[in-house]
């Protein structure tokens, strides 16, 4: 399993369930005051009486309901959601949505978590456990553009905030925001949990090895196409991402040739090159015993595609195929990137491959839906 997929897989163990929607640019910040001011968590007893204040502003009158929320041993931001959905139509509306692992993934940030003139008590912490149940469900650009409309400050678990905040970022391969997620998790916010912390650490130590444009990075590209894939998010933008991933592999297979090309020439330095015969006429006569004829289908000159003849080829795309296929790329078919892909990646490293075959997997998925 890759580390990725570790880290994937300890956020799905320590993240709750949540919604969130974001598609939409997220809403300024307003300017209302911290409801529990700094980076340190409030207390049960300070959460419950906040909870219990705003659920009688909303005419709230199941005493019983509330009290039965509170009376369990779930975590805090769990227990606010719960009141929230207890209080608010929207909001049980909104994290029912958001919790259904077979419905579809939510689109836009919900018209709430960017109305400024919105209670801060419920905008905040509806929009963290939105976002947190999101990026449960993998559906990280939501949960990033719910987490910027409201303030850390104002949440009652702003550890849950930074750390989802950073994963989601991760994720996305944005590495800046990440990090700066996650330095304010690790220095700001007192008390975090450990398993936050840790998962927080290592994805800061992974990103530290992240470099642009190399085998890493076309596999956490391929990553985030996938999860949009997952979530049935092809459109443009995924597009985009898929002719990326095809150019840059393109690129990578040429630098890998030349490479060998180099390598040869060194370790035969003293061959003579290709129609060099020492200023000298070709020699004259028929072929000596044991040579072959230059158009010998055993000739050790390699085929120049690997498309027909009979020599074994050396996996070549022709140039102007590959740039065809590029331009086309958004108006393929599904199948047909997957096969144009598969093509062009055939002759890549061992290592390539897993990632590749499983993006095209992803393709032939959807196609068969």
């Amino acid at each position: 399993m890759s580390l990725r997929s570790h880290l994937l897989t300890a956020f799905a163990l320590v993240a709750s369930a949540g919604a969130v929607g974001a598609a939409d640019a997220p809403a300024r910040p307003s300017k209302e005051v911290a409801t529990f001011g700094a980076l340190q968590a409030p207390s049960l007893e300070a959460v419950r009486d906040q909870a219990g204040k705003w659920y009688a502003s909303t005419g709230g009158k199941d005493q019983k309901a509330f009290d039965a929320i509170w009376a369990t041993d779930r975590p805090v931001l769990d227990k606010v959601s719960q009141t929230l959905s207890l209080g608010n139509p929207e909001a049980a509306k909104l994290l029912k949505a958001a919790n259904d692992l077979n419905g579809p993934a939510p689109e836009g940030v919900p018209a709430v978590l960017k109305d400024a003139k919105a209670d801060s008590f419920l905008r905040a912490n509806l929009a963290l456990a939105y976002a947190k149940a999101l990026s449960n469900r993998r559906v990280f650009e939501e949960a990033q553009l719910s987490l910027a409309s409201v303030k850390p400050e104002q949440v009652v678990d702003p550890a849950a905030y930074f750390f989802v905040k950073a994963v989601a970022e991760y994720s996305l391969m944005n590495r800046p925001e990440s990090d700066a997620a996650i330095l304010r998790l690790l220095e700001d916010v007192t008390e975090a949990p450990e398993r936050y912390r840790m998962v927080a650490a290592l994805m800061h130590f992974d990103m530290l090895s992240w470099q642009d444009n190399d085998l890493g990075w076309v596999s956490r590209k391929m990553n985030v196409i996938a999860d949009r894939l997952d979530i049935n998010r092809g459109g443009e933008k995924t597009r985009k991402m898929q002719k990326e991933v095809l150019v840059r592999l393109e690129e990578m297979i040429k630098e890998k040739e030349n490479q060998q090309k180099q390598q040869q020439q060194q370790q035969q330095p003293g061959q003579p090159q290709p129609g060099d015969n020492g200023g000298s006429c070709p020699p004259g006569g028929p072929p000596q015993q044991g040579s072959q004829p230059s158009n010998s289908p055993t000739s050790s000159s390699p085929q120049q595609d690997s498309v027909g003849g009979n020599a074994p080829g050396k996996g070549l795309i022709d140039p102007k195929k590959k740039n065809e296929t590029t331009e086309q790329w958004g108006n393929l078919q599904d199948k047909e990137r997957a096969k144009a892909m598969l093509e062009l990646t055939r002759d890549l490293p061992k290592e390539m491959r897993e990632s590749v075959d499983i993006f095209i997997r992803k393709l032939g998925e959807k196609d068969n839906k």
